[in-house]
């Protein structure tokens, strides 16, 4: 087994464990006036793509299916944490955190990681359970709405057993490869 595998089987079950823990943190950065505006995008974005009805792995494949949420989540905290000032808004450090683990995905994914790179920015543009990101940005109503649905899953979320084979990482890249957008 490569080195870049037991990388893998570290990383992805710790993932899956903390997803919910992570998407409640990020949207407290939603949330927070220190949080710079245009930082907020990605985080939602990245956010709405929890309730995705059509996502790149479906959830309910057992091992991987919320891997690709946790893939988007560090993209999208790298993303924010680009802008200035959401650094010294990250108070919890959770944007550092998931963003210092993008490097793990972009090796595992490759060349098709500037696929989901691209993808995971187009969540910003986009619309979840009928709420473009704008709305929740500009509205308050919509923004406690999406909030306490963002509460709602990572309250029923249970984390997936991750099987630590070799078939599960080449079942996850093949659904990755297949379903995220080309260039």
């Amino acid at each position: 087994m490569s080195d870049d595998n037991l990388r893998y089987f570290e990383a992805f079950p710790s993932w899956l464990r903390a997803l919910a823990d992570d998407a409640l943190a990020l949207s407290g950065l939603i949330t927070a006036e220190s949080t710079p505006a245009a930082a907020r995008r990605p985080v939602a974005g990245g956010l709405t793509y929890l309730f995705k009805s059509l996502d790149l792995v479906p959830d309910g494949i057992d091992d991987i299916g919320y891997l690709d949420d946790a893939f988007v989540l560090r993209v999208a905290s790298r993303d924010a944490l680009a802008i200035d000032g959401a650094k010294a808004a990250d108070l919890k450090g959770t944007l550092t955190r998931l963003a210092d683990e993008v490097a793990i995905v972009e090796a595992f994914l490759g060349d098709d990681f500037s696929r989901l790179a691209a993808y995971v920015r187009e969540l910003g543009k986009g619309a979840a359970r009928g709420r473009t990101v704008d709305e929740i940005l500009d509205k308050p109503d919509v923004r406690k709405e999406f909030i306490a649905d963002v509460h709602g899953f990572a309250k029923g979320y249970a984390a997936p057993s991750f099987t630590r084979d070799e078939k599960t990482l080449v079942k996850l890249k093949a659904f990755l490869e297949a379903r995220l957008p080309s260039k």
